[in-house]
């Protein structure tokens, strides 16, 4: 991969016209572009998390609350099952057809399937049709969250070689940001309106919020310079394994599965921690509420702080990744995340309190910054740049979809079926063991650092 910071977008010009001004403007609208689209997608699933509750009223009729909940989770969880072909169809696009391409397209769909969110009328009013409903918006956000992911990665670590880490931190900082927006729409809605208003209608407020993705969003990448990596083919590829046939060029799909089957290993485990921590951390407000019996708008505060923290804290995290290198601090977060959930939750569940659940969030909400800080780097390592997006999308969504979307559903499931508040600790204990393996296996196999 080339240093993209080295290579301007048009000649320069004649004489010796200093061109970094330039460069670092391009780099900024490049993170911001993103960054902020990627902020503004994430949004829409994170809340559908905190709103779980009054969508599981709206939607399903059952009496038990916690049947209902896990309904809810159910449709969060089974249409993200729909991500891995988002992200196959969309990661060949961007790889085809350029990162910024799959990027606009990928935020045309986040709007249909949030529109649809905000505007499907109750069980009450369409009867089945509602859950169907929201099952297909669901499928539509989930196809292109699918894309998402490769198509925004492969664009931040190709504009700079030696500061990857730093520039693929911003993937992670942005879906911090949808975090701590998604927290304080909830803060601030179950503050003022009561619950049966949340119910009736205050949980549809955010979404229409969220219908700004197209045109921020798209406004914002229409006028981004392409990926280094797309904008001019490279001659030749230099990777680890043997070149491609030309036919095979055309067609990433087939070069990720035939000749780079061991980078979606290693990419698909590096990011299970991540992923089963980031799904606990939503799901830890409603664990308060629900288990704990604590107050509704301090749960949704504690996540505010931990959104805080990842917006802010990872892109310092990927700073340092390229400074003293990436596992040597990914694979101690990773290590912690799994030793610490036990106590934690221990502690949580013995003394709830704001304080407690705050304290907890704030703990694992620092290791996932210091694991993810250089995660889309290390992912992005895995692959050749003729197929990377697809790569990134396949490896990220089927984890996600396995480890992620299921994960408020397992986690509800563990703590009804045995009894025990602690239950969900366990799962992070055995994700954390099968990233650490992954880790270890990129670094022999691929000498990812």
């Amino acid at each position: 991969m080339t240093d993209a910071s080295a290579q301007p977008t048009h000649p320069p010009p004649s004489g010796n016209a200093p061109t970094t001004p330039p460069r670092r403007a391009a780099a900024i609208r490049a993170i911001a572009a993103a960054t902020i689209g990627n902020a503004l997608e994430f949004f829409d699933l994170a809340l559908y998390a905190l709103m779980a509750a009054h969508i599981g009223r709206t939607f399903f009729p059952d009496g038990d609350p916690g049947i209902q909940l896990i309904q809810t989770f159910a449709v969060f969880g089974i249409t993200y099952l729909v991500r891995p072909i988002g992200g196959l169809v969309l990661g060949s696009y961007a790889d085809r057809r350029g990162r910024k391409n799959a990027l606009m397209l990928s935020i045309r769909l986040m709007v249909l399937g949030t529109l649809l969110m905000a505007a499907m009328p109750g069980y009450a009013t369409l009867g089945p049709v509602a859950p169907l409903g929201i099952v297909l918006a669901r499928l539509v956000q989930g196809f292109a969250a699918g894309g998402e992911f490769g198509a925004a990665t492969s664009f931040l670590v190709e504009r700079n070689n030696r500061r990857k880490g730093f520039y693929g931190s911003f993937q992670f900082a942005g879906q911090g940001l949808a975090t701590l927006t998604a927290a304080g729409f909830a803060t601030a809605l179950t503050a003022t309106l009561s619950d049966a208003q949340m119910t009736a209608w205050g949980w549809r407020i955010p979404f229409v919020f969220g219908l700004l993705v197209g045109p921020v969003g798209y406004l914002i990448r229409r006028y981004v310079e392409e990926s280094p990596a797309t904008a001019q083919e490279p001659a030749a590829h230099q990777g680890t394994e043997k070149s491609s046939p030309t036919t095979e060029k055309t067609s990433p799909i087939r070069l990720v599965f035939r000749h780079h089957w061991r980078g979606l290993l290693i990419a698909s485990g590096s990011v299970v921690v991540s992923t089963g921590l980031n799904y606990c951390l939503q799901y830890l407000p409603t664990f308060g509420i629900k288990e704990l019996g604590l107050d509704e708008s301090l749960s949704f505060t504690a996540l505010l702080v931990t959104g805080v923290i990842l917006t802010l804290g990872t892109p310092v995290m990927g700073l340092l990744t390229d400074r003293f290198g990436r596992l040597r601090i990914m694979v101690p977060a990773a290590a912690l995340i799994g030793l610490s959930a036990v106590p934690l939750f221990i502690w949580l569940t013995r003394a709830p309190s704001f304080l407690t659940l705050a304290l907890c969030m704030t703990v694992l909400g620092l290791l996932k910054a210091a694991y993810v800080g250089a995660l889309p780097s290390v992912m992005s390592d895995a692959f050749p740049a003729e197929a990377r997006a697809t790569g990134l999308a396949f490896s990220y969504n089927t984890t996600v979809a396995l480890f992620g979307g299921f994960t408020p559903t397992i986690a509800t499931t563990l703590v009804t079926a045995t009894g025990s508040r602690i239950s969900p600790s366990y799962y992070l204990l055995a994700v954390s063991a099968l990233s650490i393996a992954a880790l270890v296996g990129g670094c022999r196999i691929r000498g990812i650092r």
